[in-house]
């Protein structure tokens, strides 16, 4: 080491700037540390450093506990020191641009003419500004900084054809199948409903399963009997027969995608994709004419159907579709009527709103899968939640012998407020703008939020706030894995947020916690995938397009955090849980996949292998890098 000479002052013994943001160990020395030296660096301390100070009891408060004390003295600190933030310039995105994603977005391929990006949002990772999503089209494009920083950490070309593919890894595409159903559909009449003993079969088959019913509470059993008379009723009586037709055939296409229902009338097999594809046709005939139960039951099955089969684009027109006819229909309010009315009205109305409900989960749930803002505001509708929600919502479905028929819905409905807020306060082109106290308050709030959640679910169904190989859920199901995925997602979407941060950039004292939430984003995407490799068994067939969002997402998290703090102890484990997931994605997802799918999921698998691939080489890259930089001091 050079000695420092009599009249310099004498620094802290703490890393340079340099090799503080880069993780290494650095010897201090003056007038160059080796690091720098040998990297031609200038060598500075400018940062500011604020000492944590431990208290007595620091270490045996909980975590979220200790989080929000950090967030709150952040908050502090910022309005102390009347911190200003101004918007950064756009990226000049003239040149052509790569598409990548963080957890909320998705890969897509190399655009040689991009959409209109002017409304756009931008994706970070610890400081860093990636890429940004389009509102527009949900679709993110890395920016020349984001694949620079990936490339210098890993010492490797990005691999275009792999790491980004032709569209999201957790959406089909379809076009070149739908063009070859459409062309197989024109020598049919499109406006002729299915055959009517397949759909009373298949009709039969859903009545007689209570939990189908309560997830899925898609139709009226009673009102549909209604239904199918309009439908099949000759001769034809006019546009409210198409609305009919298309309800019970969209009522047949998505039906026939749920497990259990396939196995009650497996002997009766239905081509599903060319139901959807004749829905398809009648729902542009409907839309023509006023909005009634019928095509909004139509539509909303439909956009079910499209998300099941991964259709995300499809999925996103339909939402809209079926939120313009929830307003039409005043579903969106809750109507407590004093004045008497029919038995059939009430049970219309209560019907409506179970419609609504589901419209309102979806809606919020493609928000975060595509980084477009959701189509139903919550100001515009009244969320006052089905009488008696919270009490059944967490009983066996096969065991509630009082509210037998209630429905629970495909997602929480607390949870799937909390996502709209996340969306509003965190990810909206409002909430961008939002200097770094605002955001770290709004990241603390719905933290609350989410944990006051979770501790109101009874204990047998409470997602721990941390799942490992070593954790146990003694309820694990379907409805457990649906609860405890978009439980992580939320923990990691709030969190991630905090990516946006200028104390990134600054390097100052208030790193401290801006990095703890940070990792907890780290934390819930770790949970997701121990949790869904712990699942497996319970995983019923059929559910890939469902759930395959949810781990590619989580592994997107990580890969970052590997590429952020490739020395970090746990960048080992984190290698581990890629390789798991390709192992999981491989043999537990493509169980009884379809041929057509098959090429899907092989785009998927080779998504996962470059991510693991890219973060073997940011290891190994940084342990060479350190042990270089260690003989030369």
């Amino acid at each position: 080491m050079h000695s420092s000479d009599e009249g310099a002052p004498k620094r802290t013994a703490r890393a340079c700037d340099s090799c503080y943001r880069r993780k290494i160990k650095c010897d201090a020395a003056v007038p160059q540390c080796n690091w720098c030296s040998h990297h031609n660096l200038p060598c500075t301390f400018d940062r500011v450093v604020q000492r944590k100070r431990k208290t007595e009891n620091d270490g045996t408060r909980p975590k979220a506990s200790r989080l929000s004390e950090r967030i709150s003295r952040i908050e502090q600190l910022l309005a102390e020191n009347l911190i200003r933030d101004t918007s950064p310039t756009p990226p000049d995105l003239s040149e052509t641009i790569y598409d990548y994603s963080t957890c909320s977005s998705s890969p897509s391929t190399v655009i040689s003419n991009p959409p209109q990006l002017s409304n756009s949002v931008g994706v970070h990772f610890a400081g860093r500004e990636l890429g940004v999503i389009s509102l527009l089209t949900g679709v993110p494009f890395l920016l020349p900084e984001g694949q620079a920083w990936i490339q210098s950490r890993t010492g490797q070309t990005i691999s275009h054809d792999k790491l980004s593919p032709l569209h999201a890894p957790w959406e089909k595409e379809r076009a070149q199948a739908n063009q070859k159903l459409m062309m197989s559909l024109t020598s049919q009449n499109l406006f002729e409903p299915p055959d009517w003993h397949v759909v009373r079969l298949y009709f039969e088959a859903y009545k007689s399963s209570t939990v189908m019913r309560r997830i899925f509470p898609v139709i009226d059993c009673d009102l549909f009997e209604e239904t199918i008379h309009a439908a099949y009723q000759q001769p034809s009586t006019g546009y409210r027969q198409t609305s009919s037709r298309a309800c019970v055939t969209a009522f047949l296409a998505f039906i026939c995608r749920l497990p259990p229902i396939k196995v009650l009338a497996q002997e009766t097999p239905v081509d599903h994709e060319s139901l959807a594809g004749k829905c398809q046709f009648m729902i542009s005939q409907v839309l023509q004419e006023p909005a009634t139960m019928d095509s909004l039951q139509a539509v909303t099955m439909l956009t079910l159907y499209e998300l099941a089969s991964g259709n995300m684009r499809v999925t996103n027109y339909l939402g809209a579709v079926a939120a313009r006819q929830i307003f039409m229909l005043g579903a969106n309010l809750n109507h407590n009527r004093t004045a008497p009315v029919s038995e059939r009205s009430l049970k219309r109305q209560k019907h409506l709103r179970n419609l609504f409900w589901i419209c309102y989960t979806l809606d919020k749930d493609v928000s975060l899968r595509t980084g477009q803002p959701p189509v139903i505001a919550d100001e515009d509708c009244d969320l006052t939640m089905p009488e008696g929600y919270i009490d059944r919502a967490f009983n066996d479905p096969d065991k509630d012998d009082n509210q037998l028929l209630e429905p629970v819905f495909p997602f929480d409905l607390r949870l799937s407020m909390i996502k709209s807020r996340t969306q509003s306060h965190l990810y909206s082109v409002s909430a961008m703008q939002k200097s770094d106290a605002d955001l770290l308050k709004s990241i603390r709030e719905l933290d609350d939020e989410l944990e006051e959640w979770r501790l109101s679910i009874p204990p047998q169904w409470r997602p721990t706030m941390s799942f490992s190989q070593e954790t146990s859920d003694p309820n694990m199901s379907m409805h457990s894995v649906m609860l405890r995925v978009n439980y992580y997602l939320c923990m990691s979407v709030i969190h991630q947020a905090s990516s946006r941060c200028k104390a990134w950039m600054q390097g100052t004292g208030m790193m401290d916690g801006v990095s703890s939430s940070l990792a907890l984003s780290v934390e819930a995407s770790r949970s997701t995938l121990c949790y869904l490799g712990a699942a497996k068994e319970v995983l019923v067939e059929g559910v890939f397009w469902t759930l395959v969002f949810y781990p590619m997402s989580a592994l997107l998290t990580i890969f970052c955090s590997i590429l952020q703090n490739p020395l970090d102890p746990r960048s080992r484990d984190d290698l581990d849980h890629l390789k798991m997931a390709t192992v999981m994605i491989a043999h537990v997802f493509s169980r009884n996949l379809p041929d057509n799918e098959v090429e899907h999921l092989k785009m998927v698998a080779d998504f996962v292998t470059e991510l693991k691939r890219l973060a073997e080489c940011a290891i190994d890259k940084a342990w060479r890098e350190q042990s270089a930089s260690s003989h030369l001091g």
